[in-house]
């Protein structure tokens, strides 16, 4: 992050609540960011971020998107108004005019008021956004459901992050209620616009089918002091980490291969120590996926079988990268190997550790000559700005939510990995016992229900 120029600097002030009748939005999109942590604007409980989000990626990107001209107003909603200020304070600091040419976070309304603590938050917030406009959702996994629900059925478009849910139930009903209020429902799972990520789903479509997948991802025990308060709680580090690969293999070989049983492991230990608060939680998870593909009738009945193997960890200790991120594939006729977090790029100083970087995901330093943000190619920066282009091109009437089916991982395209995570859950929760995913025909590759396996 480029550091701050001398001379005083403004602190943003609470934005005043512009509240009136939603009218239909037909050109480009307000934008709500619901969560006020670590990813949306860089701040944690205990202050800014000990990671490489220190100024956070939402609310930057949004701000640059507003400074492009590709979003109008900007609203964030938390729970806890007694951290505003210092919020305000921090994005002042890490994301105002002094670091980046053009951006003003004073722009940003919020909600609750400054002092109130309100758990609903979010349905009054709603109130001042329109029909058309998006909201984007980085709050608790468990919380994501009412949220959304409430988003849609005020007519908003609504990204949220991963897992956007945590049972097939809930993601299913998500996709009808996007359907009907014929909006978009996508997921912010960005390593669908990594280029080695694209590029080797391009190469694995001409290995023929599935064999084999393995992959791997962890993040530093310190940091599970930024999650100390939901981890164990609202979710699991499965649903944190393993749901990115999780969604990448599905989105690799989806259609062509459907998971069909899933069983869960898990070490324990660590985290209950560090975290300390009577909660129990797993130290790493591994999920085993018994993959089913097609037949040459087109068809999955009978099919040749293929396995997967994710596995996740918060007690990985501190490296030259914040997460580690690898992955396996093997098909009929060729591997492929990724090491997402390793791209040769090194950077030694002598007032930080060694760190392996990678700005093909984030860049946040500023241009050393013009200050303006240079992140817009980014993969971290086009998730979001691919969504806030599609409910633009919606709202115009160019295109329909239907017609990015396929395309972004929409809701409607994404129920697989939520079956897999919820089933691993499930598996965990009853002594590893194999989860079986239910579909309504052979033909079929999206689940409808989950139940245990019988033997």
């Amino acid at each position: 992050m480029a550091k701050a120029t001398k001379g005083k600097k403004a602190v943003a002030k609470p934005a005043k609540k512009v509240v009136q009748k939603p009218k239909k939005t037909t050109g480009i999109p307000n934008v709500l960011m619901m969560g006020t942590g670590e990813y949306t604007t860089g701040w944690t409980g205990s202050g800014p971020a000990d990671s490489d989000k220190r100024a956070g990626v939402v609310a930057l990107c949004m701000l640059d998107l507003k400074r492009r001209g590709k979003v109008g107003r900007i609203g964030m909603c938390g729970t806890n108004g007694h951290k505003l200020g210092d919020i305000r304070k921090h994005m002042a600091t890490c994301l105002g005019p002094q670091v980046y040419k053009g951006n003003d976070p004073s722009c940003i309304e919020t909600w609750p008021a400054d002092n109130v603590v309100d758990r609903e938050a979010y349905k009054q917030a709603i109130k001042a956004f329109s029909p058309g406009d998006v909201a984007i959702i980085f709050t608790p996994d468990d919380t994501h459901f009412d949220i959304a629900k409430a988003c849609l059925q005020a007519g908003l478009h609504v990204m949220i992050t991963k897992p956007p849910v945590k049972t097939l139930k809930e993601h299913n009903t998500l996709t009808k209620l996007a359907a009907a209020s014929n909006r978009l429902c996508t997921i912010e799972v960005h390593k669908r616009f990594d280029p080695m990520y694209s590029d080797a789903r391009n190469k694995i479509a001409d290995l023929g089918d599935c064999s084999y997948f393995v992959a791997y991802m962890s993040q530093p025990k310190h940091q599970l002091d930024t999650f100390k308060a939901w981890a164990g709680k609202s979710s699991d580090i499965s649903y944190y980490l393993n749901s990115h690969h999780v969604d990448f293999h599905n989105w690799v070989i989806g259609g062509r291969s459907r998971p069909e049983r899933v069983t869960a492991s898990c070490s324990t230990g660590v985290a209950n120590r560090l975290l300390n608060n009577g909660v129990k939680t797993e130290d790493t998870i591994t999920l085993t996926v018994q993959w089913r593909n097609k037949n040459k009738k087109g068809t999955f009945k009978g099919g040749e079988q293929a396995h997967a193997t994710y596995t996740s960890s918060w007690i990985a200790p501190k490296a030259d990268v914040h997460t580690q991120q690898r992955w396996f594939y093997m098909g009929e006729k060729g591997e492929v190997t990724v090491s997402q977090c390793h791209r040769g790029y090194f950077v030694n100083r002598d007032d930080a550790d060694l760190a392996s970087v990678n700005p093909l995901y984030w860049k946040p330093a500023a241009d050393c000559i013009t200050k303006e943000f240079t992140g817009q190619r980014t993969y971290g920066y086009m998730t979001f700005e691919s969504t806030i282009d599609a409910a633009t091109r919606c709202n115009s009437g160019a295109n329909k939510p239907v017609d990015y089916d396929g395309v972004l991982p929409t809701m409607q395209t994404t129920s697989a990995a939520t079956a897999i995570l919820e089933s691993g859950r499930i598996s965990l929760d009853n002594d590893n016992r194999p989860m079986e995913l239910v579909y309504a025909n052979d033909k079929s590759s999206t689940p409808i229900s989950i139940r245990p396996y019988k033997f």
